[in-house]
């Protein structure tokens, strides 16, 4: 990667022989972060200040030393994290007073989401906003008494910079101790009182018209999102506006849907050379974006336009699905299997200088005809659409985007020069690529592709899939049978979190209605199990960020919100729900019922700001439909039956195959499929609704029929 300020390139690390041989604070050439696995540690391991990873020992040295703690919090494809760390931990000046005053210490949000949870809860209740990077000072006890996310090296315009920003607060911290520990502490009782979940009375499905009616109030008509500027994808605000207009006929609320997905993949949020989704878009248009890519954004987005396909018939929803797949298994794949993490916005320093086109540059590549064709087609200028985003002005570059549906002629035209210049695009410096397997993002992206085989049909997309879910199995997977968090160069480690079990959990139920292979069926009961033993809060309802045995933080949060990633308690909702209809199990119900009580005051209260709760709910409140498909697996009759099964959009149900060969094993699971068996020779369908069956039938209307009433 290389500055765009010097043109500086970063220089390799050491080979690990010789990272193994370094002394234990990294020498006179890094610091502590040269030891790490992450990237993002990885990238600050030559800054000058004496960075510490998160650890005991680093808060035991801020003792011993009686310094406040300098925690910075980021991850590796952020923009404004390599502008911060350029201008500031860099730089001698600002390391000399950081080295002075406090102990260090960086967190990749990525690898530590529960401190990441915890102190990003305390910036946006000290500043009102959050972000990243984080910035937090603590007390060497862990108790935070400022808060905010980048800060320039010296003060500019009203914001204050981080030179006098740490002597300021170091000052406090000498002079007036007993306020700085006394504020501290008040922030963190506060804090626990914001994360213990918000008991209210019972929910029923007029929050699901309240949600609605929030969503609309603040939809954009022009535009599509739910915000006029920035716009962010948020796909799970989709996929319950989905549900929703399944549940109440509402045209609008699938209008919302359509217009959302439709203007995103029109735009320059979208990769149009080479598929994608970036990270968020900076203005109202859904032109131009933060360039980054992650992989959670192209699981949920995949999985939004999957099923607006299957709720619309309208192809152009499954080609954007397609697109987004072949980007994560061209890009994003390892060879294990595994799913990489993320691509950085910046290449050689510069943000999206990798995605941007001149007019020259395309008529270069394709030709005079065929690139005033492209130029014309996709809305590129001589000046450049790409503004600068500080101060507005013209780059010279441009954002290829769409402004309308394209036809099939012209699209079969478009694609052949989209070929093209993707292939001179992958001769340039590419972005820098954070190569680390998380277990979290990997269900999501697992989910996506096993719902892609179920919805599109296509095996190979099952395939992968499968590969990825033995790839984490085997892996990320310790001897006791739980998860860890991260893979990286051979090795995993780290204690995962609630969002892994639950992510993994729904990952693997949807690989196994796709696949019907029993294994993963038994390998999400099995963690679901796990999850109930060390995350459970058995007083109260809803599961804990962290379990039970591991690092304990300031507070052990409790939470529902999760931002642009669903939180597990979210996630644990449909779960829950998907488990108890899959085996007849009501302790999985009586959970379920308990998880939503813990947070219903705040379901009821703001409903739009939990959709992924919300979807859930709208499996929980039914009516839902448990189907059993019993007879030969890979009988013809057996396939057009599950087939059909997959046409419609149908959330709100579960379909197990029982096989003469899988009978045993499924019937431990759920017991009640031990007497379903094919009758007449012939591949039967169980239909029952709510667990009230219908009379079993060989006949695909009938199973249809049966559905439908």
């Amino acid at each position: 990667m290389i500055s765009a300020e010097e043109g500086r390139t970063r220089e390799p690390l050491p080979s690990p022989e010789e990272i193994a041989a370094l002394p234990a604070d990294g020498g006179e050439e890094f610091n502590r972060l040269v030891f790490e696995k992450s990237p993002y540690l990885l990238q600050h391991a030559r800054n000058p200040i004496d960075w510490w990873p998160w650890s005991e020992a680093a808060f035991a040295e801020a003792k011993r030393l009686d310094k406040p703690v300098f925690l910075s919090v980021g991850y590796a494809t952020c923009h404004w994290c390599h502008v911060m760390e350029h201008e500031s931990f860099e730089d001698e000046e600002v390391a000399a007073l950081i080295n002075e005053r406090f102990i260090a210490i960086k967190v990749d949000r990525e690898e530590r989401p529960d401190i990441d949870d915890v102190y990003m809860q305390v910036t946006q209740a000290m500043t009102g906003g959050g972000g990243w990077p984080m910035t937090v000072l603590l007390t060497p006890d862990k108790h935070a008494f400022f808060a905010g996310t980048y800060f320039p090296k010296e003060s500019l315009a009203g914001r204050p910079g981080i030179k006098m920003l740490v002597t300021e607060l170091h000052k406090a911290w000498m002079e007036k101790r007993d306020e700085v520990e006394s504020t501290a502490l008040a922030i963190s009782e506060q804090l626990a009182n914001m994360t213990a979940g918000s008991p209210g009375g019972d929910l029923d499905a007029a929050v699901f018209d309240l949600a609605y009616e929030q969503f609309a109030e603040r939809y954009d008509t022009k535009r599509g999102g739910f915000t006029m500027r920035p716009k962010f994808p948020v796909p799970p605000n989709l996929t319950f506006l989905m549900r929703y207009h399944r549940r109440s006929g509402n045209p609008e609320a699938l209008g919302m849907v359509e217009k959302t997905l439709t203007e995103m993949r029109r735009g320059g949020i979208y990769d149009q050379v080479g598929f994608g989704i970036h990270r968020y878009a900076t203005d109202r248009e859904w032109l131009v974006p933060h360039f980054e890519k992650m992989l959670y954004d192209q699981a949920l987005a995949t999985i939004a336009y999957l099923e607006a396909y299957q709720l619309t018939g309208k192809e152009r929803y499954a080609r954007t699905a397609r697109e987004i797949l072949t980007y994560v298994e061209r890009d994003m794949t390892s060879d294990t299997g595994g799913f990489y993490s993320a691509e950085d916005a910046d290449s050689e320093g510069v943000e999206g200088k990798f995605y941007v086109w001149t007019n020259a540059e395309v008529r270069e590549v394709l030709g005079e005809e065929d690139g005033d064709f492209f130029i014309e087609t996709f809305h590129l200028t001589e000046e450049g659409n790409f503004l600068e985003e500080t101060t507005g002005e013209k780059t010279g570059t441009n954002i290829p985007h769409l402004q309308e549906e394209l036809l099939d002629e012209a699209r079969a035209r478009v694609e052949g020069l989209r070929v093209k210049l993707h292939a001179q695009r992958e001769s340039r410096v590419h972005p820098f690529k954070d190569d680390k397997i998380l277990t979290d993002w990997n269900g999501l992206m697992i989910s996506a592709f096993a719902r892609a085989a179920t919805i599109l049909g296509d095996e190979a997309y099952a395939a992968t899939a499968t590969k990825a879910a033995d790839f984490v199995l085997s892996e990320l997977v310790d001897e006791e049978g739980r998860l860890l968090k991260r893979y990286r160069q051979g090795e995993a480690g780290l204690t995962s979190p609630l969002e892994d079990y639950a992510f993994l959990i729904g990952g693997l139920l949807d690989l196994y209605e796709t696949t019907f292979e029993v294994r993963y069926f038994e390998k999400a009961v099995a963690l679901q199990s796990i999850a109930d033993e060390f995350f459970l809060d058995e007083e109260k309802g809803g599961y804990f960020t962290v379990a039970e045995d591991a690092e304990q933080l300031i507070v052990r949060a409790k939470k529902l919100y999760g931002g642009a990633i669903p939180s597990g308690n979210a996630v644990s909702i449909g779960n829950l729900s998907r488990l108890y209809r899959m085996t007849g199990n009501p302790d999985y119900a009586k959970r379920n019922d308990e998880l939503v009580r813990a947070f219903s005051g705040e379901i009821g209260q703001q409903p739009m700001v939990y959709p992924t709760a919300l979807s859930g709910l709208d499996f929980t409140f039914g009516p839902a439909h448990e189907i059993v498909i019993s007879g030969e697996k890979n009988s013809a009759d057996t396939r057009v039956m599950i087939d059909a099964l997959r046409k419609e959009f149908r959330p709100n149900q579960v379909v197990l195959l029982r096989t003469p060969e899988n009978a045993a094993a499924l019937a431990k699971l759920a017991p009640y499929t031990e007497t379903q068996r094919s009758i007449n020779g012939k591949t039967t369908a169980y239909v029952c609704r709510n667990f009230a069956c219908k009379i079993p039938t060989n006949e695909i209307a009938t199973m249809l029929e049966s559905i439908a009433e």
